[in-house]
């Protein structure tokens, strides 16, 4: 009588790792629709390039007009980047709790990036594009910054200085695991 409450409970209690489609479901359709979002901006910023070269255009407006190209594209690389978290975290969860996908493990294209056999790898993928995507947005930041004081320029140059050291020991950290 034991025995099969037991197996009946464990395999509800296996089971109910299929509530993680939920999360690997949505994370798909919004890593789908941040891609659409990040594509329709790139195409946009494509026919804004097209006005950089207009005749009667005054340096001062170039230069603005090349200040936002640059922050539209910067905004386009943080939502390519924040696609590609959505898109690895819905294909790690799915791997770890659902199954093994076989096409990705017959592919020749198969990248390390998607081999995940552990929530640490999870996390570590996770960690590298999220990071990337904090640089990004320094580097935005960055663009429309005055540097009229000496302690602007100060927070600048340390917050180089900090991705710097960020970048170095998360190299170190993942080299020390190999």
């Amino acid at each position: 009588m034991f025995k099969k409450i037991e197996t009946a409970f464990e395999t509800v209690l296996w089971s109910s790792r299929l509530i993680v489609l939920l999360a690997v479901l949505a994370s798909l359709v919004t890593s789908i629709a941040m891609f659409y979002i990040a594509s329709v901006d790139a195409v946009i910023v494509v026919k804004h390039v097209m006005h950089y070269g207009a005749e009667g255009m005054t340096a001062v407006e170039r230069a603005d007009l090349r200040n936002e190209l640059i922050t539209h594209v910067v905004e386009i690389i943080d939502g390519f980047l924040l696609a590609t978290v959505l898109l690895i975290f819905a294909l790690g969860l799915y791997e770890l709790f659902i199954s093994k996908i076989d096409l990705a493990n017959e592919s020749e294209t198969q990248s390390n990036v998607l081999v995940i056999n552990n929530l640490d790898d999870l996390k570590n993928r996770l960690a590298k594009v999220i990071l990337m995507i904090l640089i990004v947005k320094f580097f935005e930041h960055a663009l429309n910054m005055k540097f009229d004081t000496a302690v602007n320029l100060l927070a600048f140059a340390g917050g180089i200085a900090l991705i710097g050291l960020t970048l170095y020991l998360s190299h170190a950290g993942e080299q020390a695991k190999h």
